[in-house]
């Protein structure tokens, strides 16, 4: 598929969602020895976001202040039959809103308009490019300050979907199209 895209004959989106709190991702940090710090949190949930993202830095994303299901999932592939213009794959995970009887009973409406579903093996996240989208949001571009209050946060979430593919920027190729 990444081939058939390289090429222009298809478009190639990679969908997901991840959800975000005042609780920030740290994975490590490092303190002069003796010294201590600590960075405020709260376990307060403040959306989720729904994205479906290409290699050609470029992304569809959708914030929703709650919990994303099969419902939510739907509309925006809807929203998006009428944005494409070619033939267009979707790559999703196994996620249960993903393949409830619901998602799937669209699949013949969609591929009708061009848009066609293809669902990744079983535990296999690392295939999904917008994870890697998610890390970079989340251990990379917030910082510390954006957690202060729900309303800052959101807006900084935003302020990177908006600006995806010019103040942010992800070179997948060194990540994961080495082989295409």
């Amino acid at each position: 598929m990444l081939k058939l895209e390289k090429i222009g004959w298809i478009d190639l989106l990679f969908g997901d969602e991840t959800g975000f709190s005042l609780e920030p991702n740290i994975p490590y940090g490092w303190l002069p020895i003796g010294k201590q710090t600590g960075i405020g949190s709260e376990h307060k949930h403040v959306g989720n976001v729904f994205g479906l993202l290409s290699v050609k830095q470029q992304g569809i994303m959708h914030w929703y202040d709650k919990n994303i299901d099969s419902e939510f999932v739907i509309q925006c592939l809807d929203d998006l039959t009428g944005r494409i213009g070619k033939p267009t794959v979707v790559v999703l995970d196994n996620a249960p809103w993903h393949k409830s009887q619901k998602v799937v009973s669209k699949i013949p409406q969609w591929s009708k308009k061009n848009l066609f579903i293809f669902f990744l093996p079983t535990y296999s996240p690392q295939l999904n490019l917008v994870e890697i989208f998610w890390r970079k949001i989340k251990y990379e571009w917030l910082e510390p300050e954006h957690f202060v209050s729900p309303a800052i946060l959101k807006q900084a979430v935003l302020n990177i979907l908006r600006n995806y593919g010019s103040q942010f920027q992800i070179n997948f190729s060194k990540n994961f199209l080495l082989s295409v």
